[in-house]
């Protein structure tokens, strides 16, 4: 998942593991910066779409332009 947007508030990668948790999503962070966050989620699909709409509406303090979700093909052998 990329989200972008203006993410100069702190708080918003903890509010990110937090809301995770409380999904029982898998997560990491990959990719943090000032206007892109890459995190790489794992879970069933229903709780990563409400992972999706939380941060969209997130916290108060940052502003979420645009959601970007793609599945990682995970290699076997």
């Amino acid at each position: 998942m990329t989200i972008l947007g203006e993410f100069e508030a702190a708080s918003f990668l903890p509010w990110i593991e937090r809301h995770a948790a409380k999904l029982g999503l898998v997560q990491a962070i990959c990719v943090a910066g000032p206007d892109r966050i890459e995190l790489d989620i794992a879970g069933p699909a229903e709780l990563i779409d409400m992972m999706e709409m939380g941060c969209s509406l997130g916290p108060i303090d940052v502003w979420v332009e645009a959601i970007h979700r793609a599945p990682i093909e995970c290699e076997s052998g």
